[in-house]
């Protein structure tokens, strides 16, 4: 039973995973920005700078990188003061574009993007290869619900770049949902054609799961007598089958490398808690070694407390 004589790791929130550098700009960040002098914002942005600009061509980890400043940022005053400073830089303009779209989503403002929009194509035409501006553009046109025309049309300039790039596959994803102006058929053919050429360890390999995980939360989200037999979902064709394509394999050492892997885990240890697979969910809680997620925990109320919850629930019975 080593599993439990093991001193489990506290568990912490963190949105950069295990990027060990992005989490000591992250603490960094934190600590300057408080003053708020010209010198500080000089030093916050020469940091940034240093971060974004190694490993150029690993789109995966710089998009990883550029989602969770922008979040971080959203509320301050940095992603548009580098922007303006150096209106030729490519990483600082998607930045600015994305942080812009976050403080939207977060005030629930609409209409407002225009800027972002702008910033993501003269990004787009100063780094003509990386797919992040695109990717920006693409969260603007799913927080504006733009029309799918115009959206598959984004859509395609990031596959065109950056074929298996995660965060442009969760965007269509939740705006193709119903909850988003979509449909569940629409999500589903989306799902279908994607795990017809889709690598088992792509970046993007947490679609399918991410799907159903968004189903079953609707089903909770509707009460009454479907939330109280909402697990039946997991016993079900695709999401039984979602989930037994890779309950084994995302555990196994090395198998996945992207830089939101340990997102993906805290997504397979929720939806195998929820389907009631605990002897399969406890490696994967090891392997996510305290790195919680907000989402999907947060559904339940705090996630600290619901990944601690389900966690400690896995141990029963043994």
């Amino acid at each position: 039973m080593g599993f439990l004589t093991r001193r489990r790791k506290r568990a912490i929130l963190a949105p950069e995973l295990d990027d060990q550098e992005l989490g000591r700009l992250l603490k960094s960040l934190r600590a300057t920005a408080r003053t708020g002098t010209i010198a500080t914002t000089d030093l916050c942005i020469a940091q940034m700078s240093r971060l974004l600009d190694q490993d150029p061509d690993d789109w995966d980890r710089r998009t990883h990188r550029v989602s969770v400043l922008a979040d971080f940022l959203a509320a301050s005053h940095l992603p548009g003061a580098w922007a303006a400073r150096e209106p030729r830089n490519a990483t600082a303009l998607v930045l600015h574009a994305w942080a812009q779209v976050a403080q939207a989503r977060a005030e629930d403002r609409r209409g407002e993007t225009a800027d972002a929009v702008e910033s993501c194509l003269r990004a787009a035409d100063l780094a003509p290869d990386d797919p992040a501006p695109w990717v920006a553009l693409l969260r603007v046109a799913r927080w504006e619900r733009w029309r799918q025309p115009q959206t598959f049309g984004v859509w395609n300039e990031v596959l065109a770049r950056d074929r298996w790039n995660r965060e442009a596959y969760m965007n269509m994803l939740a705006y193709l949902s119903p909850e988003e102006g979509g449909s569940r058929l629409q999500v589903l053919e989306f799902v279908d054609a994607l795990g017809a050429r889709m690598p088992a360890n792509a970046p993007c390999a947490a679609t399918e799961l991410t799907a159903q995980v968004f189903q079953y939360q609707a089903i909770l989200g509707r009460g009454g007598y479907e939330a109280l037999v909402a697990r039946t979902h997991w016993s079900q064709g695709m999401a039984a089958q979602a989930l037994d394509r890779v309950a084994h394999t995302w555990v196994q050492p090395g198998f996945l490398r992207h830089a939101k892997a340990v997102a993906d885990l805290n997504l397979l240890a929720y939806a195998l808690m929820a389907a009631d697979r605990r002897a399969d969910a406890r490696p994967v809680f090891e392997a996510v070694g305290g790195l919680v997620t907000a989402w999907p925990w947060q559904t339940g109320g705090d996630p600290l407390t619901e990944f601690e919850q389900a966690q400690s629930r896995t141990a029963v019975g043994l």
